[in-house]
């Protein structure tokens, strides 16, 4: 990525690039959010650029230099952590020559020797690792060493790129029983963390542990939120008395993160997310892209000419600007999914909505709350290593919210609405009245194919038939379908609109004002009487 940035730009100016991001990406106010969320710890994923050089850059050949720069932003990040009592972990994400042949996660380099193939990487990783212990090994907020992420490397058979056959593991444990070593020669007080294999899961012939201040760390991605999913590590926990930690998880719906940690907090086990901010939707943050940037992406996948050195510079420091977390996108409900949906069943609404005639609601703003009880989709989430088939989009659109509900931005760029509507899923919005009225209910639908039914429940009761879906003249026309006499009563309804035949878009419900009476208020019950 570098490389390809530097080309269009020179050394420098991607120095400046780089020097942004870093600035940028994580601050005090990005630890100050995490904490009032509910977070009670941060895992740093660390590149060992940071901290030392790459052996071939090394002043003298074989010896270890060390650079500030990733020393520095430890500390601050420290600083941040423990005023908010929040523990920090240290994970060494990517380490010398790269642990893994998944190189966008080790920063590996198929040209040079890896981890696994240079005794100077290695000696460099033993180093630093002792170097960090040494610095923070008096520091209370300081959860542990995470001390190499998720190598992935066959040391048996070459074929088995990421180790996930692996039965021998030595090299691997040989490593990181050094690294322990080197540790707690400066450093009794923290825990150490390991990762097996094939990304953090393989723990074949590793163990049982070598160091009684240990935890095992597996990694768990887009399989089934069940007891057999995790039943292996907690017979490893079992067979060894050793804690385990769900180090790195996420990458997924609102519907799988809600599930997920229900079933990790059931078997009394921490958990950590991937990640907290990127240039996507389903993170609590969202790195907006600049038009600038997505030419740039255009020319690196060959679909648009090269910008120019300006144009692809202004295009990168406005992407490190757009880092900061008051430029973000802050997706709640990825933080309601993590923490309230976890403990309740209650959907609470995602804008509020105040109903009086001209109000106008969007589709998107259904309400916040699990599946099956503030929305149902039949695709909710990714569950491809289970079945074994492709990765399933859960948004098929990938925009605005990570529910299963799919959502497309609209055509002219500007808003979204709810697409790719299959026969049986429905959203619900919950809305309040201040003055009861009686209302014609306009909802706005597309459809080029006719067949489509949409039916509205009001407080769970039918409000009359279902209404077929009208077709429009032409591609992304709009048209509605009309609710007459719809008496909605002062306070708190729910109103939930169901496909009872799919193959149409939803955009938005309108309230219009009706020549009805408004609806009375209910009779009150005189004291005694039956039921």
């Amino acid at each position: 990525m570098r490389a390809k940035i530097e080309e269009l730009i020179g050394p420098e100016k991607t120095n400046d690039f780089y020097s942004a991001w870093l600035a940028n990406h994580t601050r005090r106010i990005d630890v100050d959010s995490m904490a009032a969320w509910g977070f009670n710890s941060v895992r740093l994923a660390m590149h060992y650029k940071l901290f030392t050089p790459p052996i071939k850059e090394e002043p003298v050949k074989g010896e270890i230099t060390w650079r500030e720069e990733g020393f520095a932003l430890t500390d601050s990040l420290l600083a941040w952590c423990t005023a908010n009592r929040m523990y920090l972990i240290l994970d060494l994400h990517a380490a010398p020559g790269g642990q893994g042949h998944d190189a966008a996660i080790s920063d590996y380099d198929e040209g040079k020797p890896s981890l696994w193939e240079s005794p100077e990487n290695q000696r460099k990783t033993i180093a630093l690792w002792r170097r960090l212990a040494e610095r923070y090994k008096d520091e209370p907020w300081i959860g542990g060493y995470d001390i190499i992420n998720e190598p992935n490397w066959g040391f048996q058979n070459p074929e088995d790129r990421n180790g996930c056959n692996e039965k021998g593991n030595e090299p691997l444990k040989k490593l990181l029983v050094e690294i322990t070593q080197a540790i707690r020669e400066v450093d009794q007080n923290h825990i150490i963390m390991i990762e097996g294999n094939c990304w953090g899961n393989n723990y074949s012939n590793m163990l049982p542990p070598w160091d009684d201040n240990m935890v095992i760390s597996f990694h768990k991605y887009w399989n089934y939120n069940t007891q057999e999913a995790i039943q292996g590590m907690l017979d490893t926990r079992q067979t060894y008395n050793v804690p385990i930690w769900l180090g790195e998880t996420g990458e997924n719906s609102n519907h799988w993160f809600t599930e997920a940690i229900e079933l990790f907090e059931q078997n009394r086990m921490g958990w950590a997310w991937w990640p907290l901010k990127k240039l996507g939707f389903n993170n609590p943050l969202e790195i907006e892209l600049n038009e600038g940037y997505r030419q740039l992406l255009a020319y690196w996948r060959g679909e648009a000419p090269r910008p120019t050195e300006k144009e692809a510079y202004n295009a990168l420091m406005q992407l490190a600007e757009a880092t900061k977390l008051e430029n973000c996108i802050y997706h709640k409900g990825v933080i309601d999914a993590m923490f309230r949906q976890v403990h309740s069943a209650e959907a609470l609404p995602f804008k509020e909505h105040r109903i009086q005639p001209g109000s106008h609601i969007d589709a998107v703003d259904y309400d916040m709350g699990k599946q099956g009880i503030a929305y149902w989709d039949t695709d909710a989430a990714n569950y491809y290593i289970s079945t074994g088939g492709e990765r399933q989009p859960w948004n098929r659109g990938r925009h605005y919210r990570n529910d299963g509900v799919d959502i497309a931005l609209n055509e002219d760029g500007k808003g979204y609405h709810v697409a790719w509507i299959e026969t049986g899923e429905w959203l619900q919005y919950t809305v309040t009245v201040d003055k009861p009225a009686t209302y014609r209910l306009a909802i706005r639908v597309g459809t080029e194919n006719p067949g489509g039914k949409l039916q509205l429940l009001v407080n769970d009761r039918p409000h009359g038939s279902a209404r077929e879906i009208p077709v429009p003249a032409g591609p992304q026309q709009v048209g509605a379908v009309v609710y007459t006499a719809l008496p909605l009563p002062a306070g708190t309804h729910r109103l939930r609109l169901v496909a009872e035949q799919g193959g149409f878009t939803l955009h938005s419900l309108q309230f219009l004002a009706s020549k009805l009476p408004p609806p009375s208020p209910p009779k009150k019950r005189k004291k005694g009487a039956a039921n």
